[in-house]
């Protein structure tokens, strides 16, 4: 009798399929850096506008008490104050104007990522789209809700009135954060899957999202547990990335600021680009789990290549 796979067991040759067609890597890179350089090229003409309208002088940043945290805080909640119709104003128009902007470039670059895996595949650019605004509607709703849950443990633990309780209010947050990260983790699969479906099914955007939900219980498995590693995987990404950041610090005097920069540059480059690439892994792991449990079912996609 043969033991079930695991869907992690499969992860290692996954990622070496991936990493032997550099241009998926290349593919998923691309599509989120169009989305994400003029993103960050607007935020910053938008912040030199703020910061030119109310200097860091007026504001009090230029004054902060280091040595204080508490004074520290309130400092920077005053200068808070004044920032915020002014972020505001600005975040009325960008983030959806983003959040449109995201949804387009999205949609069209996972095309053609999963175009490049299954050369079989009839791209349907529109519903794409739709599923990738869909997924987008979903994070937002959970960052909505980890952040009132935020409110809530500060408004709870740290009161003006008496002494604030910071081991109460950091063990919410760290609770509540993790919380939401496997709440997400959980949730996010079946509009993650949907596109694939869609796809791979040739079934209408209806037809998958009903699909995505009724999938079974062994292949909702494989998708939640390659969800979950993937995470754990981008948490790791993160902390490497803050570590590489950090350990050049005690050398900062021998290496000099502008070295430090190039340095920070270059840990930040590594971590977008490496998580870009365990997309791509998931991707294929959707594809092949997909394959395992429904692909004999389907008569709409062909045979892959394993050339480039």
């Amino acid at each position: 009798m043969s033991v079930p796979l695991r869907g992690t067991q499969s992860l290692v040759g996954q990622m070496g399929w991936v990493f032997a067609r550099p241009s998926l890597t290349l593919l998923e890179v691309l599509w989120r850096w169009v989305f994400g350089l003029p993103l960050l090229a607007v935020c910053w003409i938008e912040a030199k506008k703020i910061l030119a309208a109310l200097p860091p002088e007026r504001a009090g940043l230029a004054s902060l008490d280091p040595q204080n945290p508490w004074v520290g805080a309130v400092q920077l909640t005053d200068a808070w104050a004044l920032y915020q119709p002014h972020v505001a104003s600005v975040l009325r128009w960008l983030l959806p104007a983003a959040a449109v902007f995201w949804a387009v470039v999205s949609g069209l670059g996972r095309g053609l990522v999963l175009k490049r895996m299954e050369p079989a595949l009839r791209l349907r650019p529109v519903e794409t789209i739709l599923l990738q605004a869909a997924w987008l509607a979903l994070l937002a709703l959970t960052f909505e809700g980890w952040l009132r849950s935020m409110q809530w443990a500060a408004a709870t633990h740290i009161t003006p009135n008496g002494e604030p309780d910071l081991v109460g209010y950091a063990m919410w947050v760290i609770f509540l954060s993790l919380a939401f990260f496997v709440a997400w983790a959980l949730a996010s699969w079946a509009l993650a899957i949907a596109p694939l479906l869609m796809l791979l099914e040739d079934c209408s955007l209806a037809q998958a999202l009903g699909r995505s939900l009724r999938l079974g219980k062994p292949f909702t498995g494989k998708l939640v547990e390659i969800n979950l590693v993937m995470g754990i995987v981008k948490l790791a990404l993160i902390v490497l990335a803050m570590v590489l950041s950090a350990a050049p610090l005690p050398f900062s005097d021998e290496l000099g600021i502008d070295a430090l920069h190039v340095l920070w540059v270059a840990a930040t480059v590594f971590y977008f680009v490496v998580s870009d690439y365990f997309q791509a892994v998931r991707l294929k792991g959707f594809v092949e789990f997909w394959k395992m449990f429904r692909g004999e079912e389907s008569r709409y996609v062909g045979r892959s290549t394993d050339s480039e």
